[in-house]
């Protein structure tokens, strides 16, 4: 079976991914096309604040976050705000990548947006052409789907577990999977 892979898309990982940059992640695909693949790793939480990276940036209560092992030197957003931002990509609903950061930084600076409404990562996910497909097939990733609220508003520490127990099924069961089998 061939999933058909399109930004919006959540990739949750398998339980047992025994990869550190990916075990019990849960991906929010931005880009999909034939050239490969982009998103961001929406639930591991750096210590790194905002105020670090950008000066202007003093008043945001969130963590940054780890995107991906690619180019972790680099600074990427996920947002709820639409039209409000310049630039932004629209996702799906309710759920734009990038934009004006000049601008968002104003917004910010003038307590215009709320920090519930964005995201910031170093870094980022990536794959090349059918390397998604390939680790797929492999079994290392589910294909899901989530909503902004999902994804703005739930503990980042639970989102790969709710997101299965929400799927139902054998996902249900996959959320409550020990992360060292031999320990169960």
């Amino acid at each position: 079976m061939k999933p058909e892979f399109e930004k919006g898309n959540i990739l949750i990982s398998e339980p047992f991914l025994p990869d550190p940059n990916f075990m019990r992640s849960v991906i929010l695909l931005c880009e999909h096309n034939d050239e490969g693949s982009v998103g961001f790793v929406l639930n591991k939480p750096t210590n790194i604040s905002m105020e670090e990276l950008v000066e202007e940036i003093s008043n945001y209560d969130k963590p940054v976050y780890a995107g991906g092992p690619v180019e972790q030197n680099t600074l990427h957003y996920i947002h709820r705000l639409g039209d409000q931002m310049e630039g932004s990509i629209k996702i799906e609903d309710e759920l734009y990548w990038g934009g004006n950061f000049e601008q968002l930084k104003v917004l910010i600076a003038n307590n215009q947006v709320s920090s519930k409404d964005f995201r910031f990562f170093l870094g980022y996910s990536g794959w090349g052409e059918g390397q998604l497909f390939d680790e797929f097939k492999a079994h290392s990733w589910i294909v899901g789907s989530a909503t902004s609220s999902q994804i703005f508003d739930m503990d980042p520490n639970e989102l790969w577990k709710n997101i299965l127990r929400n799927m139902g099924g054998k996902y249900k069961a996959m959320s409550n999977y020990p992360i060292d089998p031999r320990l169960n």
